[in-house]
């Protein structure tokens, strides 16, 4: 599997990808709460190409996933206690993280996280952070698996979306445990 900056070139399959992810949660369970023409969208792979933050993961010459990696956080994430006080230039976000249905259960979404580790290990970024829906269990299940730990549960404002609370998750780079805060 080859992971590596998504191109122009790839916005429709980005959008495919999108749109079957969508398709499958719509037709299941919709952990992440994810609408087709909603969220994701061929839009979002746009701006994060143009922003050179897309990733994408190809697998004998299809895009098995994909993710937009971002220096920075969201303002709702200021509200936590995060293992280690960072500046924005210290973190990379995840965002928009997705597999295909068709690569679910392979080990896509695993090595996706992985090299997000590898890249922000030589910006050098201090911290990988992301948030997840706190219904998307099985998005949490594997966070945690590669090592990421549970911050807190906060209101990002997507309530307009039926999409309250979030969790945050963040995995330190350093290998060293959280600073310990003072009371």
């Amino acid at each position: 599997m080859e992971i590596r900056k998504g191109t122009a070139r790839e916005l429709d399959e980005l959008a495919a990808l999108y749109n079957a992810v969508c398709d499958a949660l719509a037709a299941g369970i919709n952990y992440p709460g994810w609408r087709r023409d909603i969220y994701p969208t061929r839009q979002d792979a746009e701006r994060g190409v143009a922003a050179g933050e897309l990733y994408v993961a190809v697998e004998q010459g299809a895009i098995a996933g994909t993710m937009i990696l971002r220096q920075g956080q969201e303002p709702g994430y200021r509200t936590a206690r995060w293992g280690r006080e960072l500046t924005d230039g210290e973190v990379l976000t995840v965002y928009t993280f997705a597999v295909h249905p068709g690569h679910a259960g392979k080990g896509v979404g695993a090595a996706m996280l992985a090299f997000a580790e590898r890249l922000a290990a030589t910006q050098p970024k201090k911290a990988l952070r992301l948030e997840v829906y706190e219904k998307n269990t099985p998005a949490m299940r594997l966070y945690e698996k590669c090592g990421f730990r549970y911050i807190a549960t906060v209101d990002l404002g997507y309530s307009n979306h039926g999409l309250k609370w979030f969790k945050l998750y963040e995995k330190l780079l350093d290998g060293g445990m959280p600073k310990r805060q003072e009371a």
